[in-house]
């Protein structure tokens, strides 16, 4: 019961997570992207504001005097990756979406490499191979032939949102505030940008009753409960322990997306598997570490960079450097 208890939270994080995919798949044939991610983030926004008070009692003025690398954090995560996450999943399948957005870790090691100089193992090197082989899998091999490359349109909005969720995550290192809070106000910011460009281009989605359900359980359970899931389980087990249930975001949904009857097929199998396979060698910290590795963080989901691997980005600061009060 112990263990139930330690594990449960990072193993529902990621099952909340992997909802968003599914969900996002359904919906947007009843909202447009822009109002999906507009709704999305409006109606965490009060949620958010609660979890972080309780769980960390932020000082909301040393957060804002951060203000431009939220808003550079929100542009990235919350704008750019949901907007080109929901608009994939028009042309996508939500199973694709996973298993591309599991390359995340892989991406992440690269652009460490190429802008912060991070070093990255031989077995590393071969990780990161093999995820994006993975990836191209499903991508390429996977797809229609008499639909054409056109039939990709969606799986290259994935790949898209990867690379601005990478950004994402090479900007957070900057960050002091903490974890909830810096999500918090980034969303905060988000719906500010959001709001204005909803009215400019319209909202006319008329949801049915389901698709109001669904709307308040991305709301309530991928944007509010996951994270503060996530946090707990970071808190309780250690970062790098919990980092290793990010791999249970592309199993989890695609067991949704079989109970809900959509077609899984062997491609998409194949290929999440090899992706998973690289990024565990990606991922995969040397015996004697001589700092903790970056390539583990990113759960791909916004505000997943703050609560993943604290020792990893802790927010800019190696466990040395006192952290600003």
């Amino acid at each position: 019961m112990h263990s139930l208890r330690r594990f449960a939270p990072p193993v529902l994080a990621q099952l909340f997570w992997a909802t968003n995919f599914v969900f996002g798949a359904r919906l947007i044939a009843e909202f447009t992207p822009v109002e999906l991610t507009t709704y999305r983030w409006v109606g965490a926004l009060p949620l958010l504001l609660v979890i972080a008070w309780w769980f960390e009692r932020p000082d909301w003025a040393a957060a804002w005097a951060e203000w431009k690398l939220h808003l550079l954090q929100a542009m990235l995560g919350m704008v750019g990756y949901t907007l080109l996450l929901y608009a994939a999943l028009d042309t996508s399948s939500s199973v694709n979406a996973a298993v591309i957005s599991a390359m995340s870790p892989a991406t992440i090691t690269i652009a460490a490499v190429l802008l912060l100089g991070e070093r990255v193992t031989r077995v590393g090197v071969v990780g990161i191979a093999l995820s994006i082989i993975g990836v191209l899998v499903v991508v390429l091999a996977g797809q229609d032939a008499s639909a054409g490359f056109s039939g990709s349109v969606g799986d290259l909005l994935l790949v898209g949102s990867v690379l601005s969720w990478t950004a994402y995550v090479i900007v957070s290192r900057r960050l002091r505030t903490p974890p909830i809070a810096a999500t918090t106000v980034q969303v905060a910011l988000s719906v500010v940008v959001l709001l204005p460009v909803l009215l400019v281009v319209g909202a006319p989605a008329q949801p049915t009753g389901e698709g109001w359900f669904g709307l308040a359980w991305i709301i309530v359970f991928p944007s509010a409960l996951a994270y503060l899931l996530w946090n707990i389980a970071a808190a309780t087990l250690g970062p790098a322990r919990t980092g290793v249930f990010l791999n249970l975001l592309p199993v989890f949904t695609t067991i949704i997306a079989l109970a809900l009857g959509d077609v899984v097929t062997l491609w998409q199998v194949a290929g999440g598997v090899i992706v998973l396979v690289g990024v565990y060698l990606a991922t995969r910290p040397p015996r004697v570490p001589a700092s903790p590795p970056l390539v583990i963080d990113g759960a791909g989901e916004p505000g997943a960079a703050h609560t993943a691997p604290i020792e990893i980005i802790d927010h800019g600061h190696s466990p040395r450097e006192p952290r600003a009060e």
